[in-house]
């Protein structure tokens, strides 16, 4: 006999129970986990655009798990909780120190920079990645802007007005290519001063490595 309907739809007799069907919020969590994974070079460029795809047609949760289950738990990897994630962080100064994020910040969705005289570094080296695209909307004036990429951030600077100012972009040497975890976006202005983009500073050894050899 075939099992009972009730009347809100769902069977009451015996038989496999359905399976969940996966949210927005569900294929979104894995998609934030696959870009750190990546940014971590965890996997490759193919894996992540694979994975990618797959996550974001994926109808249910069972489908969603094999995506992420050779992966180390987030926390393993330094990550933090999507609590601290934040979607907009304004930072505003006038005639101080350096301003920095570096470590492991959290890298949200947007940047405000309103700063006058201050030299300002966004150290991307270990920072934790959960969304593909940062856009840095920039009011400064005076000093140096400095953006310290890694493998997999890109820096867009076509959307940057400058005045009595320049941009330097110092690429990192060449190497295996790398997907594509953060793109930043640099718009608004920048007055008297520059703007540096460059790879993270060699190591005492790492400069040794490159020295050339002399007979």
């Amino acid at each position: 006999m075939s099992a009972d309907v009730s009347p809100t739809g769902k069977r009451s007799g015996p038989g496999p129970s359905p399976e969940l069907r996966a949210s927005h919020a569900d294929r979104d969590r894995v998609v934030d986990l696959l870009r750190i994974a990546a940014g971590d070079g965890l996997l490759t460029a193919e894996e992540l655009d694979e994975r990618l795809e797959a996550a974001l047609s994926a109808r249910t949760v069972s489908e969603l798990a094999p995506l992420t289950a050779d992966l180390p738990p987030v926390s393993a990897r330094g990550a933090v909780s999507t609590a601290e994630v934040k979607d907009v962080v304004r930072i505003e100064q006038v005639h101080s120190g350096t301003i920095e994020r570096g470590g492991r910040w959290v890298v949200p969705r947007r940047i405000e920079l309103a700063v006058t005289y201050c030299d300002v570094v966004l150290d991307f080296t270990d920072a934790v990645i959960t969304h593909d695209t940062l856009r840095i909307e920039v009011g400064m004036t005076g000093k140096t802007l400095t953006l310290v990429t890694r493998p997999g951030v890109v820096v867009d600077t076509d959307g940057l007005r400058l005045v009595h100012s320049r941009v330097t972009h110092r690429h990192a040497p060449p190497g295996p290519d790398a997907p594509v975890a953060l793109r930043v976006e640099l718009v608004g202005l920048k007055a008297h001063g520059r703007v540096v983009v460059r790879p993270p500073r060699r190591t005492f050894g790492q400069w040794l490595r490159r020295r050339p050899t002399h007979r």
